[in-house]
């Protein structure tokens, strides 16, 4: 294991670590790792196997946050003014690092996170599409021009950097999240301090050292690690901070948006989401098996895109549940470094405790549990977070497991009577991120493109699949109206600015000297 004497190593795992060996990290402030100014760390736990400690990191303060937010701010007086086309190099070179190191980095996040190597290598490689994506865009990153009103004027917009950009991400995808806001907020010459998740910090530090390895310079991104109370609120509220990113819980977020709005800064919110997946009885049923199944228990159901609920036709509700049952049966849980599992753990106990509170307030509604319902403590699952895979039958469109989200491996199965009846259960939630429909009728789902309440919605697909060159964010309670990915984060993380060159060498007043 090398490194460079700051405490940050390019290789990550041993094969075997313990809490005596763990290695230390560090935050990364102005270009140096550095340690918090509180002298406090945490532990980053691998949620299958909680003797294995990942890694010790900085249990930071308000004070750590200033400083970051001041690298940064120094950082962006040169940042701003690389050409763009030079800042897309750097993003190229970045993903190539990252394809280099990808396979590492995956069991990095198998082991912090849970979910599985197939999927782990999923996150990266959307980290490695975003970089070759924001790459392009530094000899893109269009304005406008248009006609001025007046003669021998001219007029245009041009896209600005915000500034200095606080990012707080979430524990599920933490490397891809990470890198939707990072590469694209870089791209536009905005320099950064981001706060990962607890839970899983290791991610976020593999993503930004790839970006310093391939060039990037001190400052521009900048991490403190710590809790939300002690470097969220404080990176929310700084002065210095021109713009927020948040991906997290509804309940976070309102509080995230309601102190960004009192500091008079934009903030993007991308949060909740109780996402349907709708059969209709032309469907191909063993493809919207396999859509359900995936949708349902990927990331072992954490994921803001999950299926939670699926809306089936009455005429097909018997058969296709009774086979989503035994698959999810099937389904093979474990540790996520075997290839041969298919779902993994949850992230930590809390989490665990939040699906079996949701699967007893379901059958206190008058729900059926078909299978599954309970935490894994037995044998190979005694020393992790692990719940079975849960099929909730006899949902109805009001109780709390349909409108309420788990984030966990639970889903909901709802019956329909017709087209219509699904598009009204499936709208009828406060939230509108994700939604899915599945169906040989083209009328129909060209109607439900049209008519679902929702950010994205899929055709004869489950509710997860978001690509890097699309927007992603939804609608309601799910967020406030930002998006990630593609032209919508630069949207975010670009201001207008709008020129006007008047070479008639005389004075022309708009609205008001238009005839001669």
């Amino acid at each position: 294991m090398t490194t460079d004497g700051s405490g940050y190593s390019g290789v990550f795992v041993p094969e075997e670590i313990s809490h005596v060996s763990a290695q230390l990290f560090k935050n990364l402030i102005g270009g140096r790792w550095v340690t918090a100014r509180t002298g406090k760390t945490f532990l980053n736990v691998n949620p299958a196997r909680k003797d294995d400690i990942v890694g010790e990191f900085q249990a930071s303060g308000p004070e750590d946050v200033n400083d970051a937010v001041a690298a940064a701010a120094e950082a962006f007086k040169t940042w701003r003014l690389t050409p763009a086309p030079q800042r897309g190099e750097i993003l190229n070179r970045t993903g190539q690092v990252l394809r280099d190191r990808k396979e590492q980095y995956a069991r990095d996040m198998t082991r912090e996170m849970g979910k599985v190597l197939a999927e782990t290598r999923g996150d990266v490689q959307e980290a490695i599409d975003c970089a070759f994506y924001m790459a392009g865009e530094g000899r893109r990153l269009f304005g406008h021009t248009t006609p001025s009103e007046l003669r021998n004027k001219f007029a245009m917009c041009v896209r600005m950097p915000v500034g200095v950009c606080g990012m707080i991400t979430p524990w599920n995808f933490p490397m891809a999240i990470p890198s939707w806001k990072l590469l694209a907020a870089l791209i536009c010459g905005n320099t950064c301090v981001i706060k990962p998740a607890q839970d899983t910090p290791l991610s976020t530090f593999n993503l930004v050292q790839a970006l310093v390895d391939a060039g990037l310079p001190a400052g521009v991104v900048n991490i403190v690690t710590g809790s939300g109370s002690q470097v969220g609120a404080p990176l929310v509220e700084h002065a210095g901070v021109a713009a927020i990113s948040f991906t997290g819980s509804s309940e976070v977020g309102r509080q995230v948006g309601m102190s960004a709005a009192g500091h008079y800064k934009p903030c993007s919110l991308e949060m909740g989401g109780k996402n349907a997946m709708i059969v209709m009885e032309d469907a191909n049923l063993d493809l919207a098996l396999d859509g359900a199944l995936w949708g349902s228990f990927g990331t072992t159901g954490q994921r803001c895109t999950a299926t939670s609920r699926i809306i089936v036709h009455r005429a097909v509700a018997k058969e296709f549940t009774e086979k989503l049952v035994a698959r999810a049966k099937a389904l093979k849980v474990g540790d996520g470094l075997d290839e041969s599992v298919q779902m993994g753990p949850q992230v930590n106990h809390s989490q665990i405790e939040t699906s079996a509170k949701y699967c007893e307030i379901a059958k206190n509604e008058g729900a059926k549990i078909l299978t599954g319902g309970h935490a894994l403590r037995d044998g190979a699952y005694a020393n992790g977070h692990f719940f079975e895979a849960t099929v909730v039958g006899g949902v109805k469109p009001g109780m709390r497991i349909a409108q309420e989200e788990v984030f966990g491996p639970v889903v909901s199965v709802l019956e329909c009577a017709d087209f219509d009846e699904a598009i009204e259960i499936a709208n009828g939630i406060p939230f509108g991120l994700s939604t899915a429909i599945y169906t040989r009728d083209v009328n129909q789902a060209f109607r439900a493109v049209r008519d679902l309440e929702a950010g994205i919605t899929y055709v004869n697909a489950p509710t997860i699949g978001a690509e890097v060159h699309l927007p992603f964010g939804g609608v309601k309670q799910t967020g406030n109206g930002h998006r990630e990915g593609g032209i919508g984060a630069l949207e975010f993380f670009t201001t207008w600015k709008s020129v006007y060159v008047d070479y008639s060498d005389k004075l022309q007043r708009a609205q008001i000297d238009t005839e001669e």
